[in-house]
């Protein structure tokens, strides 16, 4: 490196990067240091050139992990950097771009250096690499055993006190990336890590008084997506639209830790290649999911988390209690849009359900918004383009909606929401339809599709359940909606009966044949039958609390009523079927009685009339209030 630009193939001959991992001890005072940190470097704009990055830099590294605990080297390095910070603040009032530049430059390399380090060895070697400051072998001064402590503290520091500028952008995001490059130790253990360094420097000591204030400033990151300065802002060498090297080579890190803490990658397709428009903003996201997702340290609760449970609205004038540590107050209003609009990304998706699910202050505030349709409609649209997203993605989205349907007052109001051409729904024009119709649907798409697809156990559990918690308070049910409830039914009632068909075909093969292994038929019912019933539950949910507010769903009914004959006498359907077998021999009475061949509009009427005469004291009201359906032995279900 040095004063010219550099290129990838270069770097293994770069004479500055030899002195650097070479054998001579480098003072901290030492000029060479403003010679190595004056660099270009062209950022690469793909995962394939940070692979030859770090290729081209292989025979650097194991030259400095061979010599570093003789020269001391990374230590000086570290030093220079932690010497800088301290005038980072005036340097950036001052307009000192040559100075931020420099600095800027020296935490690109610690961290190029850091991430190879934690690939390569234990985090007990890494540590002897940042306290090994005498020159000879095997010995170590006092002064800086806690050398990655101080700079993981001068990074938070960096973030939370130095002015978001343009000058100041590339460092701001340089800061935040060395930070989850740092937390990757967890990618490399099999087992939950809970005494390692991660835990005992960032939950103890100088930086845990810095919690509230960190979490804040990643939140605002954030919500403000700011946007990289425009080229000839700043003397960096112009970067790609994708944030620079340093935004790059952390998000590549930030992608294995994204799997840790996640739902998994198991049969999820590769997130698409997309420009960010803010590089802070999502590496902001990304360290602060990371922080509030680290285990608890064997002594101490993770304050990360505890900060994202407790913080609250700007607006919210009361005390915090005395037993709330790391709280802070945020403008919830801006963190609502924000959230609304960046569903697109996993990772906000991941920050929806954190909060929803675990600070109820987020959560309260969010159900009592009057403009939910904003927030639901991002969420649906993940669901309804399933075949595109990421599993992890589909399964966050799911269980945001069983969040919010556990609330009656989010389910009445859903249904009050009317909606107007919802273009990304292709399966059929739209003009109007309210929100809960629309959300009905696609639920009901998301189990279809993995019936024949994904064959996802535990995605029919949530969609399911969330359709039962919904289900007492459908109201208005478009047409189309209630038709798609009585076609899954009749999926699944075809599926009974071919399950069926093949148990009694198994059975007469065994009497002639002992031989050969059976497959276990009854499991496989069993299974469908409850799915069935679920079904049957949500159907009768509806009818018994909400009748009179959902003609279409009586119709669809009674259009479809030969599907439900066969589980009238059915010993697991008998007390499930007593409600909607009344309500279809009810409607189906007055119906032969207004005569033969009644058009559409006709029959909607004699419905609504015949709700009406209906005594309510006849239908059998049961709660089917759950936040989850448990199956059993669910891994088999339909299929």
């Amino acid at each position: 490196m040095g004063s010219n630009s550099s290129r990838i193939n270069d770097l293994p001959k770069n004479e500055y990067l030899k002195k650097l991992s070479g054998t001579e001890s480098i003072s901290e005072n030492d000029p060479f240091w403003n010679q190595l940190l004056s660099f270009s470097f062209p950022a690469p704009t793909s995962s394939t050139e940070l692979k030859l990055l770090e290729e081209a830099t292989i025979s650097v590294c194991k030259s400095l992990v061979d010599n570093n605990p003789r020269t001391g080297n990374l230590a000086a390095l570290i030093k220079v950097f932690l010497s800088r910070t301290k005038e980072l603040k005036l340097s950036a009032e001052c307009q000192n771009h040559l100075f931020i530049w420099q600095t800027h430059n020296a935490l690109f390399i610690i961290c190029c250096l850091l991430k190879i380090f934690i690939c390569e060895m234990s985090e007990e070697e890494l540590q002897l690499h940042f306290t090994y400051e005498e020159k000879s072998s095997g010995s170590y001064s006092s002064d800086s055993e806690d050398l990655l402590e101080e700079l993981l503290c001068c990074l938070i520091q960096l973030i939370t006190d130095i002015p978001l500028l343009d000058i100041t952008y590339e460092i701001s995001v340089a800061a935040i990336s060395t930070v989850v490059v740092f937390l990757s130790c967890q990618l490399f253990h099999k087992e939950v890590l809970r005494q390692s360094i991660s835990h005992k420097y960032l939950m103890h000591g100088p930086c845990l008084p810095y919690t509230s204030k960190l979490v804040k400033t990643l939140l605002y990151n954030f919500i403000r997506q700011e946007k990289p300065p425009p080229p000839g802002s700043h003397i960096f060498p112009q970067q790609s639209d994708g944030g620079g090297l340093l935004y790059g080579l952390a998000s590549g890190v930030a992608t294995g830790l994204w799997t840790v803490f996640t739902l998994g990658s198991v049969g999820s397709k590769a997130a698409a290649s997309t420009e960010l428009p803010s590089p802070l903003a999502n590496q902001s996201l990304l360290l602060l999911l990371v922080l509030a997702n680290l285990t608890d340290a064997p002594d101490a609760p993770n304050p990360y988390r505890q900060a994202v449970m407790s913080f609250k609205n700007t607006q919210d004038s009361s005390s915090f209690p005395s037993s709330v540590p790391h709280a802070f107050q945020i403008n919830f209003n801006s963190l609502y849009t924000a959230l609304c609009e960046q569903q697109t990304s996993d990772q906000a998706t991941l920050l929806l359900y954190t909060l929803l699910h675990q600070n109820s202050n987020v959560r309260t505030y969010m159900l009592a918004r009057t403009d939910m349709e904003n927030l639901v409609l991002p969420i649906l649209e993940i669901l309804y383009h399933v075949e595109e997203r990421n599993s992890h993605h589909v399964y966050m989205a799911l269980i945001i909606l069983l969040i919010l349907t556990e609330d009656d007052g989010f389910n009445r109001s859903i249904h009050e929401v009317i909606l107007k051409n919802i273009t990304w729904y292709s399966e059929r024009v739209l003009t109007e339809i309210s929100l809960g119709s629309l959300l009905i649907l696609v639920v009901i798409r998301t189990i279809q599709y993995n019936m024949t697809r994904t064959r996802d156990k535990y995605l029919h559990t949530n969609c399911l359940a969330a359709l039962a918690n919904m289900s007492a308070q459908f109201r208005s049910l478009h047409q189309y909606a209630a038709q798609r409830i009585i076609s899954l039914f009749s999926l699944l009632s075809k599926k009974h009966n071919k399950v069926l068909e093949q148990a009694t075909q198994s059975l007469r093969g065994s009497l002639s044949s002992s031989d050969i292994p059976l497959p276990d038929y009854a499991q496989d019912l069993n299974v469908i039958e409850e799915v069935i019933r679920m079904m049957l539950e949500i159907i009768n949910s509806c009818l018994t609390n909400s009748l009179h507010h959902n003609p279409n769903l009586v119709y669809a009914l009674l259009y479809k009523r030969d599907l439900f004959e066969q589980f009238r006498t059915h010993p697991s359907f008998e007390d499930i079927m007593q409600n909607i077998d009344l309500v279809i021999t009810f409607f189906s009475s007055r119906l032969l009685q207004a005569g033969a061949e009644l058009s559409v509009e006709r029959v909607l009427e004699i419905i609504k009339q015949g709700v009406v005469a209906l005594p309510k004291d006849r239908l059998k009201i049961e709660s089917l209030k759950r936040k989850l359906y448990v199956f059993g032995t669910v891994s088999q279900m339909i299929y």
